[in-house]
């Protein structure tokens, strides 16, 4: 029998357990708070991936990867961005372990102390503007126009696969500017490539507009976020888009000389989509049947299961077959085909708790 789904009438948040489980996206794992992304719900994220990698670059962005860990000092350069992610930093202390002298095991070696601590990545801001000083000089080298696909950490309380975990995937893009007017440009632009992502590719209506005060981006001028609505009436936070303003740029001394000569501050943006992504493909779009997903977006769009008499007979269907194979794949429909296994009559076939046999 069919696992039974929670209906979205009875259960919607349990629903999209139900959904997750069954569909074969992922699980929690033995890591507090962390999710195993499972092959199937992989491919999902990376057709996303893909499509905006490809999205961001056609605007001039390019990417580049730094490090997982800052140094402690950094945070303390910008008094509101480590205000807003203080209570979700994991921090690393030692670079070693060795034997328990008592024989209790793998102990932390008192002796590996850090010199400075540091913190596993929550966001880039920071370590991304450290390598911006030494690489902006000249109002030449503006705009610089970087994108990063990587991993994150935040020790969140309460979690949720795909939706809110300790870590997930995600890119965050960071630029900088020549001028206010430029980031600001940059700033709304990328809002506006999220949401022709959202509309076209995942097929989501959607809210796009500024944050309140009180709902910035720790460290930022403005925030814009794009918001897809559910099937319960509720908005999911997606991504949002930064403007900077010249914050992390007075915190790490990034300047310029501008076209008069004079040293100037860059302005700069930052924005970012996750695997939050995933969960409002799933909440927007499945129904009480189970998963459902835009095409544009779904890892499989036919699978063929030839059923054969015997070994000449299915010789004879995959020689029909292929050539339509072919064309469909040059159409990039994503196709399974499972002709590794041979599925010979008399066969069953089991419909609910009937098992019935074939011709």
């Amino acid at each position: 029998m069919a696992t039974k789904l929670t209906s979205r009438a009875e259960n919607y948040s349990e629903r999209y357990n139900d959904l997750v489980k069954y569909a074969d996206l992922a699980e929690n794992s033995s890591v507090r708070g962390c999710m195993v992304i499972k092959p199937y719900g992989y491919a999902i994220w990376e057709n996303i991936r893909d499509v905006l990698d490809a999205m961001f670059k056609a605007t001039g962005h390019q990417n580049a990867y730094f490090p997982l860990f800052i140094p402690k000092s950094f945070f303390s350069k910008e008094a509101n961005h480590v205000e807003g992610f203080a209570k979700e930093c994991a921090v690393v202390t030692h670079y070693r372990l060795k034997n328990d002298e008592n024989g209790k095991g793998i102990i932390v070696d008192p002796d590996a102390k850090l010199e400075e601590e540091l913190i596993v990545r929550p966001t880039s801001e920071t370590i991304i503007r450290d390598s911006y000083r030494n690489w902006i000089k000249s109002h030449r080298d503006l705009p610089l126009l970087v994108n990063q696909w990587a991993n994150v950490v935040r020790w969140e309380m309460r979690t949720r696969i795909f939706l809110r975990s300790a870590e997930f995937l995600r890119q965050e893009g960071h630029t900088a500017h020549a001028t206010a007017e430029e980031a600001d440009i940059e700033a709304r632009k990328m809002m506006e490539v999220y949401s022709d992502f959202v509309s076209h590719f995942m097929a989501v209506y959607h809210y796009k507009g500024e944050k309140p005060e009180h709902e910035k981006f720790a460290g930022a001028v403005k925030t814009y976020t794009f918001e897809p609505m559910m099937q319960d009436f509720k908005a999911l936070q997606a991504g949002t888009s930064h403007n900077l303003g010249q914050n992390f740029a007075k915190a790490f001394d990034v300047k310029f000389t501008n076209k008069n000569n004079e040293l100037e501050y860059v302005y700069a943006t930052s924005w970012g989509v996750s695997t939050r992504l995933m969960g409002g493909l799933i909440m927007a779009h499945s129904d009480d049947h189970g998963l459902v997903l835009p095409p544009a977006l779904a890892p499989l769009h036919l699978v063929v299961v030839p059923i054969s008499k015997n070994k000449e007979d299915l010789d004879q269907i995959l020689g029909a077959l292929q050539p339509a194979l072919d064309q469909l794949k040059a159409s990039k429909l994503q196709i399974k085909s499972d002709f590794l296994r041979t599925y010979e009559l008399p066969y069953k076939v089991k419909i609910d708790d009937d098992d019935q046999k074939s011709p």
